[in-house]
């Protein structure tokens, strides 16, 4: 199993412009380990992230979009899964840090842990192409070729805690960071 940030910091690595939507627990770790004004971060919408990914990869489909999902999170909107293989969005990569876990409400189990074949919801889903990685040299090893396949993309990363990140509420909610987004992915 890997670390979470240890994943997010070989994404960090292999990153050039692409669009990074990161929530809960890795919006936090993704601040900090990869500044950018590409870089769409919320929490509490627990669920959306991958449909905020979804409307910015067809909004904007010459850019690569990246979604930094939880498995919580993914699991209060199973739907999307459906609706991002039917909109079939070449340019997204859905990325879910699997950890058992509803890792901010105190690590209580989530439903299904452990048994739940998140890969294979994907691939049932209609995803071009569907990846598990639990060893980060694996992970490094693919994730060049990853960023230039055509999607929509599902990597369930099985992942632990990390490196404790401090939580910056004021940095995922500020205005002149949305401002700085809604910049650069006009001028992206």
């Amino acid at each position: 199993m890997m670390k979470r940030d240890e994943c997010l910091k070989v994404l960090a690595r292999h990153r050039s412009n692409e669009i990074v939507v990161a929530v809960w627990k890795a919006a936090h770790e993704w601040i900090h380990i990869s500044p950018s004004d590409l870089n769409y971060t919320f929490v509490g919408a627990m669920g959306q992230g991958a449909s905020h990914a979804l409307g910015l990869a067809v909004g904007r489909p010459d850019k690569r979009v990246i979604v930094l999902d939880g498995d919580g999170s993914l699991l209060m909107n199973l739907g999307c899964l459906v609706t991002i293989a039917n909109a079939a969005p070449r340019n997204l990569v859905h990325c879910l840090c699997e950890n058992g876990v509803y890792e901010t409400n105190g690590s209580v189990a989530v439903p299904g842990a452990g048994r739940v074949s998140f890969t294979g919801l994907a691939r049932e889903a209609g995803y071009a192409k569907v990846y598990e990685f639990s060893l980060l040299e694996d992970w490094d090893r693919a994730l060049d070729r990853i960023l230039k396949e055509d999607g929509p993309i599902f990597v369930d990363l099985k992942v632990e805690m990390g490196e404790d990140y401090p939580e910056d509420f004021r940095r995922l909610y500020s205005i002149q960071h949305r401002e700085a987004f809604r910049r650069a992915l006009k001028n992206a």
